[in-house]
């Protein structure tokens, strides 16, 4: 009988990658010199489970490739080799290129061979005794070492061969590649050639992702750095190589000069520079890609799943005893259905509890890459930091844990660049040369909030104010509250920034982020105190799945409140509101002039009940720090209810969030707080 081994590769590819994360970590916090013993013994397990599990499934050039790094991990175990700066160094480049491959693989997506061999290359010079300064070294991409800028500079008709691949989410950045390659157009001769293999099918296709890769030829008497300068932005977001050509024969010259170095080099400079078209029906390898990204799983703690497992024994018992109770039913048994249905809706509460619970993962999921951030972001930057870690094992949803990655990188990245000083500079204010950047997590109320804390030079309001003047954003006699002043920095295009560097200063990037924290029901909130540092504060609800929510009456229709928005419901008496002719009416509370918004008027609903102020109640809510007023009908009851999608269903519709089921079977419309917040303010 053959076995389908392809049934277990999910197992595999999961296990593989925590064990990257493993020995990432691990190599992050080795002692150069004389490491701990047990510390090497736990890189050299996860590297030897990746290259038996590769074997096993037929992963030939991952089992290979950690086949080299388990050699020099075995070196360092039995005291033969000493760990070196160039080892971690080259360790650390190679779970790069295997959490690459196996990405690629998981993905049934073709192998990058020329960073694998480059990759391997440096692993073998290592254990050869070599160790290389030059800082492409292990940087993932094919050898730069060949032919210098000089060289290539001194010829006629020298050239430069780029292959650019961007990162799926780089558009989501604000980077667009059409304007580099204007850029590089402006430098010289440009040849430009689109592969569209990556492109999925249409109905796949999600327009906020970059699916195109490029190959460019430029040629002119321009240096290396000046082509860099023009990636620089994306450094981070890019698969990128730079290649100099030469007028002749480069190949053959470069065969000559480098017998054995070459050959990945070659490879690339021979490619046809030509458009590769999409073909008219999809490949295997393309399906699967689709079906790749949709598979997904979590690891469960057995004891979740034995406290669901008797949850679903209660349910079963309750469920029978009701069943009895309706084959002969007579009045004498009423208070017996009364119990039996206030067991089950007590099962069922915790039913749907422990379940959502199994969908929960510790916030570390996220945190866990940030180390290695930290490390290599300083080492750039010249900077000594501290990263702390607090709050790892408070628990999120797992949708949130994956949506929230790409914002707390934005903000941790801003920190290390803008907000951690140089160490001289530190020291020169009085600090210690070592600066702080501190990730903690905890839950308040229905929420789980994530800081983001560095006790760098805090943000300048005046500097900020000066900023948002001289781009026109705001009027030179503007009256801002400090609240108002650090929000500039969430403006598009907006920065501070002395200088461009590759790791911030374009105005690129904490618009994003307060966009996909707010498109996952959350907020960002700011405290920063000038040259004692800054305080970005992320509120995001446990689960995207369930909500808390108050019923309310408009009408004949019924709509659902977060029940967290809400500050407070009153009634409205006349003399205390205002009405501006063509500006709406606003409501006076407590030294507060409030924005009314009645709903009936917004949805366009027939028959609201109370139509004059005085009849009806005003539910005051909040969003982001600002505060208006909702008038409906009547307040129905709070219940939990299930969060459906109405634009995956239906449409987006402004001032709506989603959509629930109530228990009669009828729909009710989940409404969008902050939506309707930016509506009262227009």
């Amino acid at each position: 009988m053959t076995i389908d081994m392809s049934q277990f590769h999910q197992v595999f590819f999961e296990e593989s990658f925590e064990g990257l994360d493993v020995m990432e970590s691990g190599l992050l916090s080795l002692d150069v010199g004389s490491a701990d013993a047990e510390s090497i013994n736990t890189l050299f397990r996860a590297a030897h489970s990746i290259k038996g599990g590769s074997g096993t499934f037929g992963f030939t050039e991952v089992s290979d490739f950690t086949h080299v790094m388990e050699t020099l991990l075995d070196e360092i175990r039995d005291g033969r080799r000493q760990v070196a700066d160039g080892t971690v160094r080259a360790l650390l480049e190679s779970v790069d290129c295997l959490r690459d491959m196996l990405g690629r693989l998981k993905g049934a997506e073709p192998l990058d061979h020329a960073r694998i061999a480059q990759t391997k290359a440096v692993l073998e010079a290592e254990l050869a005794g070599a160790h290389s300064d030059d800082p492409n070294a292990g940087s993932g991409l094919p050898a730069l070492s060949l032919p210098n800028d000089a060289d290539a500079a001194d010829l006629p008709g020298s050239a430069w061969a780029i292959a650019f691949s961007p990162h799926r989410h780089l558009l989501k950045t604000g980077n667009e590649p059409v304007r580099m390659f204007r850029e590089l157009a402006g430098l010289g001769d440009l040849k430009v050639a689109v592969d569209l293999r990556g492109v999925p099918n249409f109905f796949d296709l999600d327009p906020e992702e970059c699916y195109l890769s490029w190959k460019l030829t430029l040629t002119g008497n321009v240096g290396r750095d000046d082509v860099a300068e023009v990636f620089d932005w994306v450094e981070n977001d890019c698969d990128l190589a730079i290649y100099p050509l030469l007028k002749h024969d480069s190949a053959a010259v470069v065969a000559e000069q480098r017998q054995g170095e070459a050959e990945a080099v070659k490879t690339i400079q021979a490619a046809p520079f030509q458009i590769i078209p999409n073909s008219a029906e999809p490949t295997a390898h393309e399906d699967a890609k689709p079906a790749a990204k949709s598979a997904g799983s979590i690891r469960v703690d057995i004891a979740k799943i034995d406290h669901l497992i008797n949850m679903v024994g209660e349910l079963v018992i309750t469920q029978s005893m009701l069943s009895l109770v309706g084959e002969r039913f007579e009045a004498g048994k009423l208070d017996q259905l009364r119990n039996g249905l206030t067991q089950l809706e007590r099962h069922t509460r915790e039913l749907q509890e422990s379940v959502m619970n199994i969908r929960m993962l510790p916030v570390s999921f996220v945190f866990s890459r940030f180390p290695r951030l930290v490390h290599d972001l300083s080492t750039k930057l010249g900077k000594k930091i501290e990263l702390k870690l607090i709050g790892e094992n408070t628990e999120v949803d797992k949708t949130v844990v994956e949506l929230l990655a790409d914002p707390l990188v934005h903000l941790v990245r801003n920190s290390l660049d803008h907000g951690i000083e140089m160490p001289q500079v530190r020291l020169a204010a009085g600090k210690p040369e070592t600066g702080t950047v501190t990730l903690q997590a905890y839950h308040r109320g229905g929420n789980i909030v994530i800081e983001v804390k560095d006790d760098g030079q805090g943000l300048d309001g005046a500097k900020l104010r000066a900023k948002a003047v001289e781009k026109g954003l705001i009027g030179a006699d503007a009256a801002l509250s400090e609240r108002q002043l650090y929000d500039l920095i969430f403006l598009p295009g907006f920065s501070t920034a002395d200088k461009l560097t590759d790791i911030s200063g374009r105005g690129v990037g904490m618009d994003v982020v307060r966009r996909n924290i707010q498109a996952l029901g959350g907020n960002i909130e700011i405290a920063s105190e000038l040259g004692k540092g800054s305080t970005f504060a992320i509120y995001l609800p446990l689960t995207l799945a369930i909500l808390d929510g108050q019923s309310v009456a408009v009408g004949d229709e019924i709509y659902i409140l977060p029940l967290g928005a809400i500050v407070e419901s009153l009634n409205i008496s006349e003399d205390r509101v205002n009405r501006v002719a063509g500006k709406g009416e606003t409501f006076h509370l407590r030294s507060q002039y409030l924005p009314i918004i009645r709903l009936h008027r917004i949805f366009q609903v027939p028959g609201a009940k109370a139509t004059k102020l005085t009849d009806g109640l005003l539910v005051v809510v909040e969003s982001h720090g600002v505060r208006c007023g909702l008038f409906v009908d009547d307040l129905l009851g709070q219940q939990q209810v299930v969060i459906k999608s109405l634009e995956a269903n239906y449409r987006r519709i402004d001032g709506i969030s989603g959509a629930t089921i109530l228990g009669d079977g009828s729909v009710a419309l989940i409404l969008d707080i902050p939506g309707l917040v930016a509506l009262a303010n227009q």
